[in-house]
């Protein structure tokens, strides 16, 4: 039984994520120069990048005996399209929490 890798998942693990925000800044990595940044085994890293890669989160394109990894940024579209209305949801509400503070600072001054 093959099990699809769930993208929600997948970032819950703050090695994952850390990874994920290492190629934000680094456009394409060997998994080498990833596990660099880790104090984890190279196995551990690599075993965080198939999980990332199982679920479309990173590409991984072979180049000779190195493979590199980057953001795939369609599925991270897809996390920010399901967060939307969450951030929406709490400008919102900061936005009404903001009136009723300056209306409250205002009646204080009057």
């Amino acid at each position: 039984m093959n099990l699809r890798r769930d993208v929600f998942q997948a970032i819950a693990d703050p090695t994952r994520r850390a990874i994920l925000l290492l190629l934000t800044a680094a456009p394409s990595l060997t998994a080498g120069a990833i596990a660099a940044n880790f104090d984890t085994a190279r196995p551990t890293v690599s075993k965080h990048l198939q999980i990332l890669t199982e679920c479309e989160l990173l590409r991984s394109q072979q180049n000779g005996r190195e493979m590199y990894y980057q953001l795939n940024p369609k599925k991270m579209k897809e996390i920010d399209d399901f967060i939307e209305p969450f951030r929406q949801m709490w400008d919102d509400r900061f936005n009404k929490l903001e009136a009723i503070m300056k209306q409250r600072a205002k009646k204080k001054h009057d």
